[in-house]
């Protein structure tokens, strides 16, 4: 079987970021499995030639949620396997924060089933899997940062990210039970 490598990016789009905490919403796609069952998640797509990984995540999240953002943040890259059409696929997915701008939520990708505003403290619960559910922690952490009043490019902060990071790209490279993926 053929191995191929694909890169993608997406991300977290928050509304509500300069609120308190309790009214913070993140907007997710729903995509239906093979087996019927509708599985939440963070907008991402391929990369086209030319873009940056920050470039495709702010198109991926309006494509596929109707809603407009600028990235903020690197909230770290997730790895994983999975076959599809006679081929093994090892997909690297670049994820970032990214600060609503605009928009309304729309349904309308064919690659996405429902999209959703869903609050910061129920993405432990709908996000579908493990390594997203940490880079929803990671957000967490970032988010907590900015409203502390801290830059999020300072070197603390920078340590901070990049060790939040690590730990999803290292946690993501190893089996996390989540099921096989599928594209996008």
């Amino acid at each position: 079987m053929r191995t191929v490598r694909e890169t993608s990016a997406g991300g977290l789009v928050v509304d509500g970021l300069d609120g308190p905490r309790d009214q913070q919403c993140a907007a997710l796609i729903g995509r239906t499995d093979r087996r019927g069952r509708l599985l939440w998640s963070l907008p991402k797509g391929h990369i086209e030639q030319g873009e940056t990984a920050e470039q495709t995540a702010m198109r991926e999240v309006a494509e596929e949620t109707g809603i407009r953002g600028t990235v903020l943040a690197s909230l770290g890259s997730i790895d994983y396997w999975f076959v599809t059409e006679g081929r093994r696929v090892h997909k690297t997915v670049h994820h970032y924060l990214l600060r609503f701008q605009g928009g309304e939520l729309s349904d309308e990708d064919v690659e996405v089933t429902e999209v959703a505003w869903v609050p910061l403290t129920e993405l432990e619960s709908r996000l579908a899997y493990a390594d997203e559910r940490r880079l929803a922690e990671v957000a967490g952490e970032l988010i907590d940062r900015m409203t502390a009043g801290k830059s999020l490019t300072d070197t603390e902060g920078e340590r901070a990210t990049d060790a939040a990071a690590k730990r999803v790209t290292d946690a993501a490279g190893r089996s996390t039970g989540d099921g096989a993926r599928e594209n996008g």
